[in-house]
């Protein structure tokens, strides 16, 4: 099932690097305010479904743009965004991904994130694990907020939010070592598996943002959980993530 979500993230890869190289040519169409799609997403998303469905027909999907299949009854479910970070593509700013999570009986047990741009496939296995390419990825040792690189997303389809985000990102402004917003929920979590980021949070994601980013963050070592260190992130979209000394830290500055 791990390579089937390989191979469907890469095939859906190289649709968008051919697209942009065209990005002339994009049809762009706005799902929501500050929410856009275009031929690329849908394209992409068709060729991960040709693969899944293929391999497993009788497995339900939940994916970005052709909502839930009719599947609804089987064990397993396929939560797909075929481009996450749409509005960066678009512009050319090449941090986008394809992300891919399997959940047997509501428990993510397979992800994949495949950043096309710079060709970095991220894979985790529940129990097993995460990787990027070939090598074993853990999160950092960070132990300090103060010491801690924090990405996040700013809550663009949630504006309602805009002033509570405000006042956490001043808090973690002045608490960590820096605060950054790259603009792929989904490869940001995968930043933080490998490291390069030390903590993340976000409010109203969807599933695909972030199903298979968690599972990657849980198999190097570190914790994910809602605003609150409650396990309802997936239904609530909010969601805080880091080391395991930093996340309490994070937490606490969120609060406050």
């Amino acid at each position: 099932m791990l390579n089937s979500a390989v191979k469907a993230a890469r095939r859906a890869g190289s649709i968008i690097n051919r697209a942009a190289l065209n990005r002339e040519g994009l049809e762009v169409r706005a799902k929501h305010r500050n929410d856009f799609v275009t031929q690329v997403d849908k394209a992409a998303e068709d060729a991960i479904l040709a693969i899944i469905r293929q391999a497993y027909p009788e497995h339900a999907v939940l994916a970005e743009e052709s909502g839930v299949s009719e599947s609804t009854k089987s064990e397993y479910l396929w939560i797909i965004d075929p481009l996450d970070g749409t509005t960066n593509f678009i512009h050319g700013f090449p941090q986008y991904c394809v992300s891919i999570a399997l959940q047997h009986r509501g428990v993510t047990s397979h992800g994949v994130i495949y950043d096309p741009a710079k060709n970095e496939l991220f894979t985790a296995s529940k129990g097993r694990g995460a990787y990027l390419d070939d090598r074993r990825i853990r999160v950092t040792k960070c132990a300090q907020l103060k010491d801690a690189l924090v990405g996040t997303g700013f809550p663009f389809k949630e504006l309602a939010r805009l002033d509570l985000y405000s006042r956490q990102l001043r808090n973690l402004m002045t608490n960590s070592s820096g605060v950054r917003r790259a603009g792929a929920a989904a490869l940001d979590l995968a930043y933080v598996a490998c490291g390069r980021l030390d903590a993340f949070w976000e409010m109203g994601l969807a599933p695909w943002d972030m199903a298979a980013g968690a599972l990657m963050i849980q198999e190097a070592g570190g914790l994910v959980g809602d605003l609150a260190g409650a396990q309802g992130w997936l239904e609530s979209g909010d969601i805080a993530a880091a080391t395991p000394k930093v996340y309490p830290q994070l937490l606490e500055t969120l609060r406050a």
